[in-house]
């Protein structure tokens, strides 16, 4: 007769279900036998992480695997197994499982009892009784330790592959502000030995245009390659793009082009590393700025949006500027590449906003027409941002 059971199982040795926890005695295995193995032995075997709390977010029950992990864990706050806090997490995933009934994934980081950090994704399963009442919550967590390491060192090993693109077209940026400076101190030499005051002017005018360059050149490059470590915290995500548009609105009122922004209101607050956000939408908006003020048009305009569709926080600056070509649009994430003009730019700016959202683990992406514009996109889903330092510190 068939017991419905997989025939490996029917006919797996005794030595391994013995490894297993099933008794050496019972050799001979039937459907009930394994059934109450199951109920009473795979709870303990499976290698997840099992607990159930109650609505006071308070573990009552765990499988070994969880307090091989965690630690203590009877009857004591969720939010303290797992990482260490004295008070419940500002966003309570569990919580609002009790609340809605919905099951929900999500990424964590936690604190191992030795204080050593731990990343778990974690599998929230509401208990519901039929008459729709919650009373417990069922939370299955995989330790992704070590695949959040192999991520990090991913993400460094792009980086510096990246450095190292760059420093392979650095000698030919140099090249280019060299010839810059030979030029300007050729007329300021020139001008003095001729005592034209005019030609001296001009030249020093050129060595000054040049040495900036110089200085934001060195600047730049020095921060894509040493990078910096995200200051994250919960914020407005619209607070980046206003504080971007006070920024540029009086440079784009002399350019002659009319700046707005189109702010989605309803946004949560996201866990984002304000600063680095700010410096992404600064140096798309100047981008923007300098695609109007080459254009043909008598009129131009840029606008910077948010808005939040499926989890996804969502930045735009859209310009209607002189757009890109073919050639142009391959070469707008290379290295030292710009269309700026001479002294306004080091070809680094997309780069640097590049890395800062793919930190929040995000990506940038455009669409562009020669004489139509372009569109700059900046994604950032939810639940992929970084953890904010100071709620992980009280952890």
């Amino acid at each position: 007769m068939s017991t419905g059971w997989p025939c490996e199982m029917a006919s797996a040795p005794a030595d391994s279900l013995h490894r297993a926890g099933w008794p050496a005695e019972h050799e001979a295995m039937t459907t009930q036998d394994i059934r109450e193995w199951v109920r009473t032995e795979l709870w303990d075997q499976v290698p997840v992480r099992i607990a159930v709390i109650d609505r006071n977010l308070r573990i009552v029950e765990a499988n070994r695997a969880f307090g091989r992990t965690f630690g203590p864990w009877r009857n004591r706050p969720c939010y303290t197994v797992y990482k260490g806090r004295a008070e419940k997490c500002v966003r309570c995933e569990a919580s609002e499982s009790f609340e809605d009934g919905v099951a929900r994934v999500r990424e964590e980081e936690g604190k191992l009892p030795n204080g050593e950090p731990i990343h778990y994704l974690v599998r929230i399963h509401p208990i519901e009784r039929p008459d729709g009442h919650i009373p417990f919550l069922v939370e299955m967590s995989t330790d992704i330790t070590m695949l959040k390491t192999l991520e990090h060192e991913k993400l460094e090993a792009e980086r510096l592959a990246a450095v190292g693109q760059t420093v392979a077209g650095l000698a030919h940026g140099i090249k280019n502000l060299l010839m810059g400076l030979d030029g300007g101190m050729y007329m300021a030499r020139s001008g003095i030995e001729q005592g034209n005051p005019e030609r001296m002017i001009q030249g020093w005018g050129i060595l000054e245009e040049n040495v900036a360059r110089i200085s934001s050149f060195v600047r730049e490059f020095l921060e894509f390659a040493r990078g910096r470590t995200p200051r994250v915290q919960l914020v407005d995500p619209n607070e980046p793009a206003r504080k971007v548009m006070e920024l540029f609105k009086d440079t784009a009122r002399l350019a002659g082009v009319e700046l707005t922004a189109d702010l989605d209101e309803t946004i949560a607050l996201a866990p984002l590393d304000e600063e680095g956000i700010h410096s992404c939408l600064a140096n798309l908006v100047s981008n923007a700025l300098d695609a109007c003020d080459t254009s043909d048009k008598s009129e131009n305009h840029v606008t910077l949006s948010t808005r939040e569709q499926g989890g996804v926080i969502v930045y735009e600056v859209r310009d209607d500027g002189q757009g890109m070509d073919y050639d142009v649009k391959k070469k707008v994430f290379s290295n030292f590449f710009s269309t700026k003009a001479s002294g306004k730019g080091t070809g680094l700016g997309l780069l640097t906003t590049r890395k800062i959202v793919q930190e929040h683990g995000g990506k940038v992406s455009f669409d562009s027409r020669e004489g139509e514009g372009a569109v700059f996109r900046i994604e950032l889903p939810r639940n992929r941002l970084p953890q904010p330092r100071a709620e992980a510190d009280d952890e």
